[in-house]
């Protein structure tokens, strides 16, 4: 299945489509967020990248539509400096963010990098984990927190995964970002910070994810050792 690219840049949509056939990605455009939201509904894509700014629906609106029925992964292009604009980027669900003007062939990677976690063969994703409550089972990509089925995204399922290997034990946020995301950590990055108070709101009361402060993160084993909500 081939990715969307939603962006209103067509300079840019026709550099990335040269790029990518060379690249082998197969890739469709849309100039409009309205229409890309339909696309994104209407047919099967790998991943979608999504510009902020666009004529229809912006960029926001059309993740926050996308993300009622589809966990594909979404990467958001924001304006440089924007630091808003990422943060409500992963408020409403976005599993990454590059910031324009960008080099091609970072976009590039980060797609790669994404695609190969999710198309990582079920036999290559280990065995079915279960720890205070919550089972993961990688085969499927489900995950259930107290016997109900919760949606994820591809990012917050590996983030999950990574953090319940590692249970009773910190990961430090370097850690967790080079390992997720193949790619050094920034001290502005806020994207795992992001993707881990979703799955704390979405694992439901208590937090089964604590953050130690200076440190990292920490999936308790107990509901003992569970933060206040």
């Amino acid at each position: 299945m081939p990715i969307l690219v939603i962006d209103d840049d067509t300079e840019l949509c026709a550099l990335l489509e040269e790029l990518f056939v060379r690249e082998q990605i197969a890739v469709s455009f849309s100039h409009d967020g309205r229409k890309g939201l339909e696309r994104a509904q209407r047919e099967d894509f790998d991943l979608i990248v999504l510009d902020v700014m666009l004529p229809g629906f912006d960029g926001f609106e059309v993740l926050r539509q996308l993300r009622k029925a589809s966990t594909v992964p979404v990467i958001m292009l924001t304006a440089r400096g924007e630091d808003v604009d990422r943060i409500v980027g992963l408020e409403l669900g976005a599993d990454d963010y590059l910031p324009k003007p960008f080099n091609p062939r970072e976009l590039v990677a980060r797609i790669r990098s994404v695609l190969r976690r999710a198309n990582t063969p079920p036999q290559a994703r280990g065995e079915r984990l279960e720890v205070n409550g919550v089972v993961l089972d990688p085969a499927s990509r489900e995950v259930l927190c107290d016997g109900k089925r919760v949606k994820v995204t591809t990012f917050e399922f590996d983030i999950l995964d990574m953090l319940m290997r590692a249970a009773g034990r910190v990961l430090s946020r370097d850690q967790v970002i080079e390992n997720i995301y193949n790619r050094e950590a920034t001290p502005f990055d806020r994207s795992v910070d992001m993707h881990i108070s979703h799955l704390r709101k979405k694992l439901g009361a208590g937090s089964r994810i604590k953050t130690i402060r200076g440190v990292g993160y920490q999936f308790v084993r107990s509901p003992e050792d569970e933060a206040p909500a």
